[in-house]
């Protein structure tokens, strides 16, 4: 699927330094792109996007396949799938989704992931141990011992409440590119609350990353209509009569 060869470009070319970087991040030993020579750049990389078009397709697969196996479509458009996800986790599906996600998002230079807890620390901490950056949570409850701290409201479709969540202005500011990950994306309100967040903090928002988005609910819409770059690994385009149909 891949070539095999050995590392010898011109190490000052921004796109070789970039696949060599996400490369050795992203790929186990055997399965690593290496770049011969400089001469061979576009032919090399032609070969390398039609592989991670495979990769691609199988990982939406292999996601697809166990939310219908394992997933549970609720009345009100709801589906549970804490049976690999956000409950009871499968942390090899985990990495590999991570993995497809920062492959997603290789054009981007980003220095910090972020989520809300709880269900998308376990996605946003793979994508962060695969890109080498910090991962910050946005809590849900205002701890007292929290120095300068950055609070937003958001509301809960699932649970049909609104509440704050805060971040420490330590941990994100002017400097932080970020990139935010969650296990889902509906209508959009975890998202807009870290969009807050960054905003407050000065900080650059990359591009926001999920594992599954509800595209019969407006939030991915809304996002992109932002010009913000978002990425879903299944996007499922209804659950009428508790069906699963994916886009």
């Amino acid at each position: 699927m891949f070539a095999r060869q050995r590392w010898t470009g011109q190490k000052s070319n921004y796109k070789l330094n970039l696949l060599k970087k996400y490369n050795n991040l992203c790929f186990e030993p055997g399965n690593i792109v290496r770049l011969n020579s400089f001469y061979n750049n576009v032919f090399i990389i032609e070969i390398y996007f039609l592989s991670l078009q495979k990769i691609n397709n199988y990982i939406m697969k292999q996601l697809k396949e166990r939310i219908l196996r394992d997933g549970k479509s609720l009345e009100g458009g709801i589906l549970k799938v804490d049976n690999f996800i956000n409950h009871q986790m499968d942390p090899i599906l985990m990495r590999e989704m991570a993995k497809e996600l920062v492959r997603r998002f290789a054009n981007h230079q980003v220095n910090k992931v972020m989520t809300i807890e709880a269900s998308g620390i376990a996605p946003a901490i793979m994508v962060g141990d695969c890109l080498n950056v910090p991962v910050l949570f946005a809590k849900k409850k205002t701890p007292s011992t929290m120095d300068n701290m950055l609070v937003t409201e958001v509301f809960s479709f699932t649970k049909n409440k609104s509440y704050t969540v805060c971040v420490s202005g330590d941990y994100l500011g002017e400097g932080d590119r970020v990139l935010f990950i969650d296990d889902f994306l509906a209508n959009g309100n975890a998202a807009k609350g870290i969009i807050d967040l960054v905003k407050q903090a000065g900080a650059t928002l990359e591009g926001m990353g999920f594992l599954i988005e509800k595209g019969f609910q407006s939030g991915g819409e809304e996002l992109r209509s932002r010009g913000i770059h978002v990425e879903s690994l299944a996007i499922i385009d209804s659950l009428d009569n508790c069906a699963v149909t994916f886009r």
